[in-house]
């Protein structure tokens, strides 16, 4: 387990195992590489050699890149690593996004070292969150199911320091502080997708949750409460959308629902996610290679309750009430049926024409429950759909929704470094998802343009007419390739920043 402390020091004369600085590459009117803000007394340190020694090594400063170089005693540390941010011109600033990804890759590069120092670009608490949170997430590894979980490539500093000349600023380490909340967030619902899914079953989830909301709420931690709703309860309330989802599983479903209520909150936002602990595809069936990923359907519910977590823990004046549907979606005998027609939460009929379009079914009962609590905003964040992924590719997450929720969840995502696109819900939409002969809703038309604006579209029946956005985060949501900048191999927590952030916004709107 590393800690981390924030410190004003010279990176050229701090004793740790490695300094870590950053290169950008040249500009206009740059003769090569140079070195970021925060590295110059360690270029300092080499003098009229260090730019010498950049070209010899072959350094570019090409975002990404990573370099280790001996120091010799030119520093106090015994290890420099270079890694790259980028080009920048003359007079410009990195940004965070750049900080974060470098602070991520660089963190890879010391896995075995007992200390490391970085002095990456900080002249701004954006880019200290930056730092921290890049090397916090980039340094992620998921072992709980290796024999040998000790091996130097998952092996950790003991010791992490963040160098910073404003270290002492009341601002600054509120800033160092909470990145390491949202970070340990992150790295959770990380675990909790990467987590095998016959292990992490609908009830297997739920205690899952239990037990975070109780490490969360112990000794003076913040109020928490949870509640977990069993297949029996779900029948009482007619939540035919979980229960359609799950019935075909020997998994029953679950509801968990968590509340976050502050004295003297500003504003109340509900949060809705996804949780199909495994998609199958039911009586739909998806083909082999579609399954390999499906244990990563869950995304959107760990992200919410993750985010409900960090939201208590930094103790921001908000109401949160939160709703994780889960189920698990199976091929049986009792599996729901393309034709059937299930009965909402509210009492809203859809007719099933798709039982790999199950998302939206477990999202509808969960958002019609936070509608009835008359939050300010409802947020809904889902792995919902592949044609999301076909239209922004595996990075980039949808928005749709209220077009000032979109607005404001756009420059959430923006400010917490995950990439996000707005998107449309076009009238005929409307006409599509009410083409049912037989209920009110129609779940999927098997029409194949459109199909995620389709299911916001069918989402928002659900919203009472609510200020609401939807978070497609289908491709973003998994990495099926290797590490790049903070994002890891498998889960990647996609979602959780953003939601603070908006979380942050919205208190100040409130206030």
């Amino acid at each position: 387990m590393s800690t981390y402390t924030l410190r004003a020091a010279n990176p050229a004369k701090t004793r740790c195992d490695a300094v870590v600085v950053g290169v950008v590459q040249g500009g206009k009117g740059a003769s090569g590489p140079g070195i970021a803000p925060g590295g110059e007394d360690v270029a300092k340190a080499y003098g009229r050699a260090f730019r010498p020694l950049l070209s010899s090594l072959g350094v570019t400063g090409t975002a990404g890149e990573v370099t280790k170089v001996p120091t010799g005693k030119q520093l106090s540390s015994p290890l420099l690593v270079l890694v790259g941010l980028g080009r920048l011109d003359k007079g410009e600033q990195p940004s965070a996004t750049a900080v974060r990804r470098a602070a991520g890759a660089a963190s890879r590069a010391v896995a075995n070292t007992a200390s490391v120092a970085l002095a990456l670009p900080t002249d701004s608490v954006e880019l200290v969150r930056a730092v921290t949170e890049g090397f916090m997430l980039g340094s992620y590894a998921y072992t709980a199911y290796k024999k040998k979980a000790d091996d130097d490539s998952t092996q950790q500093p003991g010791e992490v320091v963040v160098l910073c000349s404003s270290a002492r600023k009341k601002d600054v380490g509120r800033a160092f502080e909470e990145a390491q909340v949202v970070s340990e967030a992150v790295a959770a619902t990380r675990s909790w997708v990467n987590t095998p899914p016959g292990d992490f079953t609908p009830p297997a989830f739920a205690a899952a949750v239990e037990a975070a909301v109780k490490d969360t709420t112990k000794g003076r931690g913040p109020k928490v409460s949870v509640r977990v709703r069993d297949e029996k309860e779900l029948l009482e309330l007619g939540c035919g959308g979980i229960l359609g989802v799950g019935m075909g599983s020997a998994a029953p479903p679950r509801l968990v629902e968590l509340s976050y209520a502050p004295r003297k909150a500003v504003a109340h936002l509900a949060l809705v996610g996804k949780g199909i602990t495994f998609d199958s595809g039911g009586l739909t069936i998806k083909p082999p290679s579609g399954m390999n990923e499906m244990k990563s359907d869950m995304a959107g519910a760990a992200a919410v309750v993750q985010a409900t977590l960090a939201i208590a823990r930094l103790g921001l004046p908000l109401k949160v009430t939160t709703y994780a549907p889960m189920a698990e979606n199976m091929v049986s005998g009792s599996s729901v049926r393309p034709g059937d027609v299930l009965t909402m939460y509210g009492g809203t009929t859809v007719e099933v024409l798709n039982t790999d379009a199950e998302g939206r079914l477990v999202l509808g009962d969960a958002l019609v429950m936070a509608a009835e609590q008359k939050p300010d905003v409802i947020l809904d964040v889902a792995t919902l759909t592949g044609h999301m992924v076909v239209a922004l590719g595996d990075k980039v997450a949808g928005v749709m929704g209220s077009p000032d929720v979109v607005d404001d969840v756009l420059r959430a995502a923006e400010t917490a470094g995950e990439e996000a696109w707005p998107m449309p819900i076009p009238e005929h939409m409307d006409e599509r998802i009410h083409s049912s002969r037989v209920a009110d809703l129609s779940q999927h038309d098997w029409i194949r343009w459109g199909g995620g604006l389709f299911a916001a579209a069918f989402l928002r029946e659900f919203t009472g007419g609510l200020p609401w956005g939807h978070l497609d985060i289908a491709g973003p949501a998994f990495n099926s390739g290797g590490p790049s900048g903070h994002l890891t191999s498998g889960g990647t927590g996609y979602g959780v920043a953003t939601l603070v952030d908006y979380a942050r916004a919205l208190c100040n709107v409130g206030g």
